[in-house]
């Protein structure tokens, strides 16, 4: 991408993390994301990685910013501070292996300690595809995305089955809050030319870059609109 066409190619930029266990499969469903691919050779994160892709909702263009969590412990130090600024999250663990989803409610309370409280959280069950080997079922991610508030999806990156969904649903959602919260700062104030943001860029009106440090969804969400389940 031009660096000089970055402002003219999204009204907003969200940032996002995908966060879960080692190996349950978040760079490929990252990859299938952004590129459409799926490698079977894929490696172990170092420390994190990121990838961007614009999304239409509505009339608007978004820039999603995902970064990509390492899941070993000895990187938890490094990629916490990435948690701060998250508009979004994708708390992901592997069907096929119940520790993954036993610590759920661990990277939950990290996140929720270091991210905003409002940002938008999507449980995903990932490696649907292996259904002969699940150890985890349906139902209890349903339930446990019930009991927390969050969105709920089992994915298969490898299928490429509701990895889409995934990222649609919690953009939107983020979507909805951050324009919700701009709409409220903006209801009294006159109209303004430029806009600067938290890292110095003027950005025309009818532009809003939303950036790591300057904007979080602080709006309380409805347990009806911020829930979702399929």
């Amino acid at each position: 991408m031009a660096e000089d066409s970055y402002d003219e190619e999204c009204d907003y930029l969200f940032k996002t993390v995908l966060i879960g266990d080692s190996a349950v499969g978040k760079s490929n469903i990252l990859s299938r994301f952004s590129k459409d691919e799926f490698r079977l050779d894929s490696k172990p994160t170092i420390g994190v990685e990121f990838a961007y892709r614009n999304v239409h909702v509505g009339d608007k263009i978004i820039k999603a910013q995902i970064w990509d969590t390492a899941g070993q412990e000895r990187f938890r130090a490094i990629t916490s501070s990435y948690y701060r600024g998250a508009l979004g999250a994708l708390l992901i663990y592997d069907i096929t292996r119940r520790t993954t989803f036993d610590n759920i409610k661990k990277w939950l309370f990290e996140l929720r300690e270091f991210a905003n409280p409002d940002t938008v959280v999507v449980l995903v069950g990932n490696k649907s595809d292996l259904r002969q080997s699940r150890e985890v079922e349906e139902e209890e991610g349903k339930s446990l995305a019930e009991s927390e508030g969050l969105c709920f999806l089992e994915t298969s990156a490898l299928e490429n089955v509701n990895v889409e969904e995934a990222f649609l649903v919690m953009i939107k959602r983020i979507h909805e809050v951050v324009t919700q919260r701009i709409a409220s700062d903006n209801k009294s104030n006159g109209v303004a030319t430029t806009h600067v943001n938290g890292n110095g860029t003027v950005v025309p009106v009818g532009k809003e870059i939303v950036n790591i440090h300057e904007v979080s969804a602080t709006q309380p969400v409805s347990s009806s609109s911020k829930c979702c389940f399929q």
